[in-house]
């Protein structure tokens, strides 16, 4: 009650009333002058404003070892455990029959699904504390959020450069994949395209959703699908012949998570350019003798023919997934205070 009668006797007296006065008379611009008007909302153009961001993320990733060196390690003990595992089995001299090539097939789905998810699991953390940080510069005025994110999505190419390259160097020998020019860079290619998504599927994941705990549930959901959709659990032909059948009550829809599914086009390309231009190798496949290339084909409905697409795609979701990061950075703001 003592404070409200202070608060009360504060704003009836002479200084207040002199405050307001001056206030009332400051707001007003004197006569020839205009009001303070900015021709831009950023004291700085937007690519000064990514320079800026890019730095300042240079540094952040720079001192943030829990982050950065726990993935590249990470990914070396996965290069040699995999490629201990799977010693020479992509050589295409050793795969005689169904199962050595299923062996291989495994092994790439396995080896990038794997170390796809960690990218995804590991960058949420780093991006959910970012995003606070973000808020408040966001509300002073710093920079726009576009040139966060884009500064923040280009941050991550040079450390996945790094990752791509421990795994060519050590996995892909080890494993025993074929040293040929076409197919070293479209393995290359592909595994490049498929880690950046996964790794912006985490940050999109994030930047949509108000904590990480909602994330990390939205992105587990994200690798199921992936991985019964993806084509090589149930191949591409089978559920085209189990919807035109019905006989399963399977909904027709389904058909559509397979080609939105960034999996199986990783897939696609992975198959097709290490083992669809196999005419030449025989193997016995189910008691009968076929080439790799017709198998690859028929079961799996991975035609070269379709080769550029299938990189035109993949090469999609990386952006999409960024684009949609940048977009809800600058849309959605889950702070409450």
């Amino acid at each position: 009650m003592l404070g409200r009668l202070d608060t009360i006797h504060v704003r009836s007296s002479n200084i207040s009333r002199d405050k307001d006065e001056l206030i009332r008379r400051l707001s007003i611009p004197p006569l020839g002058t205009s009001n303070l008007n900015f021709p831009t909302r950023y004291p700085q153009k937007f690519w000064e404003q990514f320079k800026a961001c890019l730095w300042k993320q240079n540094l952040s990733y720079w001192r943030t070892p829990s982050y950065n060196l726990v993935r590249i390690i990470f990914i070396t003990v996965s290069c040699i455990a995999f490629g201990v595992l799977f010693w020479q089995q992509g050589n295409i001299d050793s795969i005689n029959d169904q199962q050595g090539l299923f062996t291989i097939l495994g092994c790439m789905y396995g080896t990038t699904l794997f170390a796809g998810i960690n990218n995804c699991q590991s960058v949420m953390p780093f991006i959910s504390i970012e995003r606070s940080v973000v808020y408040r510069e966001r509300f002073a005025g710093m920079y726009s959020p576009w040139a966060y994110s884009f500064a923040q999505v280009a941050m991550e190419i040079p450390y996945v450069f790094v990752q791509i390259l421990l795994f060519m160097f050590i996995a892909y020998p080890m494993i025993g994949y074929a040293w040929e020019p076409t197919k070293f860079f479209w393995f290359f290619y592909t595994m490049f395209c498929t880690l950046l998504y996964f790794l912006y599927l985490g940050m999109m994941m994030v930047s949509i959703t108000p904590n990480i705990q909602v994330a990390s549930i939205l992105a587990s959901m994200f690798y199921t699908i992936q991985n019964l959709m993806s084509g090589f659990i149930v191949p591409a032909p089978e559920l085209v012949a189990r919807l035109q059948s019905n006989t399963e009550q399977i909904p027709k829809w389904w058909l559509w998570l397979y080609y939105t599914s960034p999996m199986s086009w990783t897939l696609n390309l992975f198959f097709t350019t290490q083992f669809g231009y196999e005419d030449d190798k025989k193997i016995e496949v189910f008691g009968e003798t076929t080439s790799i290339a017709a198998f690859v084909r028929d079961y799996f409905g991975f035609r070269h023919d379709l080769l550029p697409l299938a990189a035109i795609v993949l090469s999609a979701f990386p952006i999409v997934f960024a684009t949609l990061f940048g977009y809800s950075i600058s849309k959605l703001n889950f702070q409450r205070r």
